[in-house]
């Protein structure tokens, strides 16, 4: 199943960085350049993850994170956007994925998995600020590069995120370690907010 999810994912993201650097060629969008340039690092966090203790084997956690991973590898430049301004909101995602992806290192996990519990750097901020920079920067996306299709895929990723949340706090919150940093650490998106 790795291999497959492993190859499904990189030919998925090769189509995806190619039509995102082309874009940047074209039209020297530098949100284009960026994406592209995050979601490669993503890519070689997820291949060089951390063997898990334990692994949600529920059906319905593989499904959502399935979704949840694969559908934003769907979306494509557009040369309309309501907000063309909506770029800045995707520099900021990008930073705080940047950040976050390098807080977490080698726990990268798609599904609900147990290895090492980051609770320092982004993570001592909020408990999923890698899901809060998708929200961040997947907005500024659509805003950006607005299209039915595009502003489809933000939503079904928005809501395989919030699934996401709280199945991986239900897997994770069997560790008593997990526990207390839910304690310590309140909020999972924004800190103040949610």
């Amino acid at each position: 199943m790795s291999f497959f999810s492993g190859l499904l994912l990189a030919l998925l993201w090769s189509w995806f960085a190619y039509e995102h650097l082309h874009n940047f060629i074209e039209t020297t969008s530098w949100s284009s350049l960026f994406v592209a340039i995050i979601e490669t690092m993503v890519v070689c966090f997820y291949l060089c993850r951390s063997t898990p203790s334990s692994v949600s084997v529920n059906p319905f956690d593989w499904l959502v994170a399935f979704i949840g991973t694969f559908t934003p590898l769907s979306l494509r430049p557009e040369p309309y956007g309501i907000l063309p301004y909506g770029e800045y909101l995707v520099f900021f995602g990008v930073l705080l994925q940047a950040l976050s992806i390098l807080s977490l290192n080698r726990s990268f996990a798609l599904v609900p998995a147990k290895r090492v519990i980051k609770t320092t750097y982004m993570y001592g901020i909020v408990r999923h600020p890698l899901y809060a920079s998708y929200f961040f920067g997947l907005t500024g996306y659509v805003l950006r590069h607005t299209s039915e299709i595009n502003i489809t895929i933000y939503i079904i990723t928005l809501l395989s995120i919030a699934i996401r949340i709280f199945r991986e706090e239900r897997h994770l919150a069997n560790d008593c370690a997990y526990l207390e940093y839910m304690q310590r650490v309140r909020y999972r998106l924004i800190p103040f907010i949610f």
